[in-house]
């Protein structure tokens, strides 16, 4: 059967999804498994996000990746990200890094463990706890995975919780362009600066934004924001950034209002964006999308993104 130590890695589930004539009826999946609980695990297949109770679960193992990304391109595009989301408040650990931004997102106020903390793992992680607790805030780590698998173990040991999954997903630039749609209702400006009412959308999302939020989104050097128009009001929202080096597009804040969702506008905003990525020497695009958001990895299917790897992000124990 599956352990923790699974979490991160290809597997094969055989389950049970019914039975004819007195005799199960098997079905088997392929995939990533992201979450495994005493009652269910879920894994990201090529058909997007699946989850199975344990008790349709016949039999599962590991199985041996394929085209699974090094650990130097893991650690590449987590420090790309890092850089797309800057945190205001920031530290070290070795080569970890220590984030905090007012408690607004996880990634901002999240330990990123890649590389060599300069310490004992036990040690490495009682110094992000006292880190976090000097300002006043929950410990949490974001764990990329399997890359660090043996944190997540060490934090399994100390009880801390676990966030649904987020899948960090990349595509070649350009977009297929028959992918992105042709020609809508919608107009998208593209604008270094986000508008008062991209940022009210934003705060919707969000939960507020304190001060530390509008240096999160705006301390990048390559940073745009998209804000797309219908009847001259304003109707989605977007992000990107470039880093990296130059070769990655983030995208985030992908967000349309609810009374004009279903019009095609979430891709208008992301093919506006991949635009301006592409003219800024981007070669690739990434976003960062929770596995339970399927509406979000169906859309971003289409538009050729893949999932590289996933990471957890981990709370301490209160």
């Amino acid at each position: 059967m599956l352990r923790q130590q699974d979490v991160g890695h290809r597997i094969v589930v055989r389950r049970i999804v019914g039975i004819r004539e007195g005799r199960p009826l098997f079905s088997d999946a392929l995939g990533e498994l992201v979450e495994l609980s005493e009652t269910h695990l879920t894994l990201a297949t090529a058909q997007g996000p699946l989850r199975v109770p344990v008790a349709q679960v016949h039999r599962a193992k590991r199985v041996p990746p394929t085209r699974r990304p090094t650990a130097a391109a893991v650690v590449a595009l987590e420090r790309a990200a890092n850089e797309a989301w800057p945190a205001p408040t920031r530290g070290r650990l070795g080569d970890w890094l220590l984030r905090s931004a007012e408690g607004w997102t996880g990634r901002a106020n999240s330990a990123l463990p890649i590389g060599d903390p300069d310490r004992p793992l036990p040690a490495a992680v009682d110094a992000v706890e006292r880190w976090y607790a000097e300002r006043g805030q929950p410990a949490m780590i974001n764990t990329p995975l399997p890359l660090a698998a043996p944190v997540g173990a060490e934090l399994d040991e100390r009880g801390w919780t676990t966030r649904p999954p987020t899948l960090v997903q990349t595509t070649p630039l350009p977009l297929d362009a028959l992918a992105l749609g042709g020609p809508g209702a919608a107009v998208v400006e593209v604008v270094t600066a986000p508008s008062e009412d991209w940022l009210a959308i934003a705060a919707g999302r969000k939960g507020g934004l304190p001060d530390a939020a509008r240096h999160v989104l705006t301390a990048v050097d390559q940073v745009r924001f998209a804000h797309g128009y219908v009847d001259g009001a304003l109707a989605a929202i977007g992000r990107a950034t470039v880093t990296g080096h130059g070769r990655w597009l983030g995208l985030s804040l992908i967000e349309v209002v609810p009374a004009a969702r279903r019009q095609g506008l979430a891709r208008h905003v992301i093919g506006a964006l991949a635009a301006w990525g592409g003219s800024a020497g981007a070669t690739h695009a990434f976003l960062q999308v929770e596995q339970r958001n399927t509406p979000a990895i169906a859309l971003y299917r289409t538009l050729g993104f893949t999932t590289h790897h996933t990471y957890l992000t981990r709370v301490a124990p209160s």
